[in-house]
């Protein structure tokens, strides 16, 4: 048996491998073809604070700064949750319910990097290599304030906070999105005995469809969260976490790691001077007060 365990881990590997090993020198998107070409193509998807779609936000801002550091153009590249891996990529991929990932479709490389506050999930890293952290998250569920639902009294233990979260999904009309980090799969929410909908709109769309009655409860992730407490003061409520904390980041091609490894090291600099917390807080200047420890020493 672990004869067989180890041969399949080889072949996944090795499949891996080749699926995301460019086939041609035009197909590389490393530090070197970016300098060459003078041009940052940052792949965004609006969302939240990170791309605002006006042309800001702090993902938008990091790009810049980090064009600029590398001595090119910046240029937005705008893309959607189902087509920004292929647009990074070349393949176009869907994760399969049991774990992992499927390729669907070859297309176009159109970008160098995609950044609009990413999810670091694990079928995810499968296909892309993420940078270091550049903005914590977790996912909460969330109800209008007129809900009958109370949030948890936290338990001091994030199992047991989840748990209790999850008791109270029963028989609730709950809105997911599918392939994203508010997929339900992922946190095994059909065990809740939840009325899960998938959502069919965009991420930014789910706190509105939330509070116009589409639901009882919806899950946010914290960045969106925080957007829409502070856009809807007093209609909605945290009731609490569907998940541990977790990790948002940058995301580069598997075979690019010149370019992720000049980003890393980009951005320690900038939390050094002080400039990565004075972005973060302009954007989300209360998410510090729910987790101080992220930009300790920043």
């Amino acid at each position: 048996m672990n004869v067989l365990r180890k041969a399949f881990a080889t072949g996944m590997a090795l499949c891996l491998q080749v699926l995301f090993t460019p086939g041609a020198p035009a197909d590389a998107q490393d530090l070197d073809a970016v300098k060459a070409r003078g041009e940052l193509r940052h792949l965004g998807v609006p969302y939240a604070n990170f791309v605002t779609g006006g042309g800001d936000g702090m993902d938008v801002e990091l790009m810049k700064r980090f064009a600029e550091h590398l001595g090119v153009r910046y240029q937005y590249v705008k893309t959607d949750w189902d087509e920004a891996i292929g647009d990074l990529t070349g393949k176009k991929v869907k994760p399969r319910p049991g774990g992992g990932f499927e390729v669907v479709a070859e297309v176009p490389v159109r970008g160098d990097v995609i950044a609009n506050g990413m999810t670091v999930i694990p079928w995810r890293e499968q296909v892309i290599a993420f940078s270091v952290p550049t903005f914590p998250s977790q996912v909460w569920l969330v109800a209008r304030s007129d809900s009958p639902l109370k949030p948890i009294t936290p338990s001091g233990s994030i199992e047991q906070d989840i748990a209790a979260v999850k008791k109270l999904l029963r028989d609730r009309s709950l809105l997911c999105k599918e392939n994203t980090c508010l997929d339900p799969a992922l946190y095994q929410l059909d065990a809740t005995g939840a009325r899960i909908r998938l959502f069919p709109g965009n991420l930014n769309e789910l706190a509105p469809a939330l509070l116009n009655g589409e639901a009882e409860v919806t899950l946010l992730d914290v960045p969106d969260a925080l957007v829409a407490i502070e856009k809807w003061p007093g209609r909605i409520k945290v009731i609490g976490p569907v998940s541990a904390v977790q990790d948002m980041a940058v995301a580069f091609r598997r075979d690019a790691p010149g370019l992720r490894g000049a980003f890393d090291a980009f951005l320690a600099d900038l939390k050094r001077s002080g400039a990565f917390r004075a972005i973060a807080m302009k954007y989300y200047p209360y998410v510090q007060d729910y987790y101080p420890g992220f930009f300790k020493g920043m």
